[in-house]
C-alpha cells in the first residue's frame, strides 16, 4: 500500500510563486513515474508535469517556463515550484505515483493524493 500526501497550495496573488510537495510513503516499494495533475471546476484533470525515475521531465506547454518539477528518489518526494502564476493555475492539484512491488516488478499500480488548494487572486 502507498501513500501520497500532497502540501504546499495556498493562496497567492498573481504573478506570485508556490512550491507544492508531493511525498510518497510505502514498504517494498519501487516508485516509477511521479505525476501532477490539476482541476479546475467543471473542467476535466490535466497532466501539469511528471518526473520519471531516472530523473526525465515533462512539463504541459501551458505552464512551460514558469514550473518546474523534481524529484529527491531517497525522500520519494516530488516538488513543483510555480511562478509567474496566472489566474488560470487556479485549481485542484493532485500527486499521482506510478509503482511496483519489489517482488513483483511487472505488474505496475498508480494512486492519488486528496490534493492541495491554488488559488490565484488579483
Amino acid at each position: 500500500q502507498v501513500q501520497v500526501v500532497e502540501s504546499g497550495g495556498g493562496l497567492v496573488q498573481a504573478g506570485g510563486s508556490l512550491r507544492l510537495s508531493c511525498a510518497a510513503s510505502g514498504s517494498n516499494i519501487v516508485y516509477n513515474t511521479m505525476a501532477w495533475y490539476r482541476q479546475a471546476p467543471g473542467l476535466q484533470r490535466e497532466l501539469v508535469a511528471s518526473v520519471t525515475s531516472r530523473g526525465t521531465t515533462y512539463v504541459a506547454d501551458s505552464v512551460k517556463g514558469r514550473f518546474t518539477v523534481s524529484r529527491d528518489n531517497a525522500e520519494n518526494r516530488m516538488t513543483l515550484q510555480m511562478t509567474n502564476l496566472k489566474f488560470e493555475d487556479a485549481a485542484e492539484y493532485y500527486c499521482n505515483v506510478e509503482y511496483s512491488f519489489t517482488d513483483s516488478p511487472w505488474a505496475e499500480y498508480n494512486t492519488w493524493g486528496r490534493g492541495t488548494q491554488v488559488t490565484v487572486s488579483s
